[in-house]
């Protein structure tokens, strides 16, 4: 009797990591060429950054404990430098920029996509690690730039299959919200803390509504859970002055540019923030945006580090849930303009505006909207072996498949006929070639349709019936086999 293992490591991923697998992958990367596509037809350009950065690259800045914490995961290399996985590909960028400014050309156009690191707590649908695609225009002060990179998102959408009407592009300008709260007494660096909060608050606007958002303006928020959430300490008249910001919603972007423009200009940085708007306005009504993207000052983005326009990518269609009843999937992308971020590393300032896509948000809703329908693609033709002796033929076979780009494989496993056709179908094989040695000394192959034979199956309930008409399975010349495989591939297109 053989020993039982006691050694045996456990196989797990770490909490809030989560395997892929080659459907999944398939559909991103199929759904990234599309974003690619549509960003390079603006003149953007793809770079990438490593994984790692130097922690203070970051804006991550050691703390008092013996490592860099704050949502990210750090090492410390053997010169004692404090290294952290990237937590978003903005930060990446402006370090790039910055070591590579006399050699960019200005304004510079680029995207990114890869991977990101979150050192928080995970969740249902919160992961640690998680895919972006960002573009961003550094080195253009104009809110043209803007303007461009709504439209430019409102074009990767439609690329990716998402059809006008069922999205829309939010723009708002965070110069309007600052001139509020410095009218209202939370101007200064004092006040940092307040305003995020504030920022925060009306970012949830749609997840708990005006009376939520009202709760965390002031003393703060208690949730179903009872767990309590502390607010801005506004009074009641600095809440209603944040909160009317939202009635300025017009039904055009002209006419709601013009309406924040005449309620919210008591201060410098807020007339200037509206002025952009309106400017942004005049130049989605020119270049034929208007409807796809809308100024709305419901959007203001959490982060603080936004100095100027904010935008926010929202699908708008609904489906039906698990419970029957209908839900949005809201966001799937947003950014603005960071005219502080590259200024770090240099001594001057240097403007830049950006927005990040979350893949994998966008994509499970990609897959909600084309439904049940929008299987995976199939996978490779499976050449079987029923004579190992002579598995060279089989693989001659597959390579004459490839060949003529046909995907194809042969089966290496040391099992059967049947667990060959149960291996094919968990290789999702639209079909499968057969060659014994009949086949062999006739100069014949025979192609097996398995998805037209799962129908065909299906449809045959006795069982002689089955075996007579052999579903879908033709006999061919060997010198066909190409054109064959490839008129049962194109049936199933």
């Amino acid at each position: 009797m053989t020993a039982r293992r006691t050694d045996l490591a456990t196989p797990r991923t770490p909490r809030g990591f989560a395997d892929r697998g080659g459907a999944e992958l398939a559909a991103t990367r199929a759904m990234a060429e599309r974003i690619r596509a549509a960003y390079e037809l603006w003149g953007f350009e793809e770079i990438e950054t490593p994984f790692l950065e130097y922690t203070e690259a970051l804006g991550k800045f050691l703390p008092d404990q013996d490592r860099p914490n704050a949502g990210v995961f750090s090492l410390q290399d053997d010169d004692d430098q404090w290294l952290s996985l990237r937590y978003d590909l903005t930060a990446p960028l402006a370090r790039h920029v910055a070591e590579n400014v006399q050699k960019l050309p200005k304004p510079y156009r680029s995207y990114r996509f890869g991977p990101v690191f979150r050192n928080e707590k995970p969740g249902p649908g919160r992961f640690r690690q998680f895919l972006q695609f960002d573009a961003d225009i550094v080195g253009a002060p104009s809110v043209s730039a803007d303007a461009e990179m709504c439209m430019m998102m409102a074009d990767a959408l439609e690329a990716v299959g998402v059809k006008r009407g069922d999205y829309v592009i939010k723009v708002n300008n965070r110069k309007i919200l600052d001139g509020v709260m410095e009218a209202i007494g939370l101007g200064g660096d004092d006040n940092a803390g307040r305003r995020l909060t504030v920022l925060r608050a009306i970012d949830k606007l749609d997840r708990l509504g005006p009376d939520g958002v009202r709760a965390l303006l002031g003393a703060g928020r208690k949730d179903d859970s009872g767990d309590f959430t502390k607010g801005a300490g506004l009074d009641a008249a600095g809440a209603d002055r944040v909160l009317s910001i939202l009635d300025a919603k017009r039904p055009t972007n002209a006419e709601t540019a013009d309406a924040l423009a005449g309620a919210f200009a008591e201060t410098p940085v807020g007339a200037e923030g509206a002025a952009e708007l309106k400017t942004i306005a005049d130049l989605l009504a020119a270049a034929g945006y208007d409807g796809r993207v809308s100024v709305d000052p419901s959007v203001v983005r959490g982060l603080e580090y936004y100095t100027g326009p904010v935008f926010e990518a929202e699908l708008t269609f609904e489906i039906a849930g698990d419970d029957g009843q209908p839900i949005r999937f809201g966001s799937v992308g947003g950014g603005g303009r960071y005219d502080g971020l590259v200024g770090r590393f240099l001594p001057e300032n240097v403007p830049a505006t950006g927005f990040s896509i979350g893949v994998s948000r966008l994509q499970a809703a990609l897959t909600a909207l084309k439904g049940a329908d929008a299987a995976p693609a199939h996978g490779p033709v499976v050449v079987l072996v029923l004579d190992r002796d002579r598995i060279g033929d089989s693989m001659a076979l597959a390579a004459r498949l490839r060949a003529e780009g046909v995907a194809a494989e042969v089966y290496l496993g040391a099992s059967g006929m049947k667990a060959q056709m149960k291996y094919a179908d968990r290789r999702r094989a639209p079909l499968v070639v057969i060659q014994g040695s009949d086949e062999r000394e006739k100069g014949e192959v025979t192609l097996k349709d398995l998805i037209e034979g799962a129908k065909a199956a299906a449809a045959i309930t006795d069982r002689s019936a089955w075996t007579e008409a052999r579903p879908a399975q033709v006999t061919v010349p060997e010198a066909r086999l190409v054109d064959e495989v490839k008129a049962i591939l194109a049936r199933h297109a």
